[in-house]
């Protein structure tokens, strides 16, 4: 069976208020997709994460505890989906080798490390275990040239080489708590390996299902 990895932001399992409709479509889907494709899960900590982090920065954290902050809520987003799912494991991988000793039809997990996001974790597993597929469920529609949120006329990019991203951003690791549609040092997996990474709107379930399956959607299409 083919494997898929799909990393879901944090602001997509829960954004202002929990929103149990959609948490249960979304479990839905993932089944769904499980009857076709080895699958692989990764969840973000979103808002809730970046609040914890903001707030110990305030109280002079050190950068390593603050993404050890953050991963303790990715961990809380995985368990609340690996609970609906009932098909995944119950208890949550600390590594991707934990990750993938699991025998279940879908592996739900969170962050690892300091130093890097649930982006990494998902690119590592989908060089792992030879994806046929990375997608990157985020809160916006793909790439865009500039930050949708803030400006207007900003456009979305269907399609954007890697290496152009690479120039734009780099591989190194900045600072915990960024929102960026996908943290630096997962790129330079992503290049290595010739992943092929897909951006997606998660909370367009139809446009999520398009993505996992191969079939044209609107996002972004990383070129490797």
């Amino acid at each position: 069976m083919k494997t898929l990895v799909v990393s879901i932001g944090g602001s997509v399992v829960l954004s202002e208020e929990g929103n149990g409709d959609f948490l249960r479509r979304l479990t839905v889907l993932l089944k769904n997709i499980s009857s076709q494709y080895m699958l692989y899960v990764i969840v973000g900590g979103g808002r809730i994460a970046r609040r914890y982090i903001e707030l110990g920065r305030e109280l002079g954290f050190d950068e390593d505890t603050l993404d050890l902050i953050g991963i303790d809520v990715t961990r809380v987003n995985a368990r609340i989906i690996t609970n609906l799912l009932g098909v995944s494991n119950k208890e949550i991988p600390h590594t991707t080798r934990e990750a993938l000793k699991l025998k279940h039809p879908i592996v739900v997990m969170g962050g690892t490390d300091p130093k890097h996001s649930t982006d990494l974790v998902g690119a590592e597993l989908a060089e792992k275990t030879c994806a046929v597929r990375f997608v990157n469920a985020t809160n916006v529609d793909g790439i865009y040239d500039k930050d949708p949120n803030k400006f207007a006329d900003a456009k979305q990019l269907r399609e954007v080489s890697i290496g152009d991203l690479i120039r734009q951003y780099g591989t190194t690791w900045g600072a915990a708590g960024k929102n960026i549609f996908m943290d630096e040092p997962a790129l330079e997996i992503i290049s290595r390996a010739r992943i092929p990474t897909f951006i997606v709107n998660g909370k367009r379930l139809d446009q999520l299902e398009k993505a996992l399956i191969g079939q044209p959607f609107d996002g972004t299409t990383i070129i490797v």
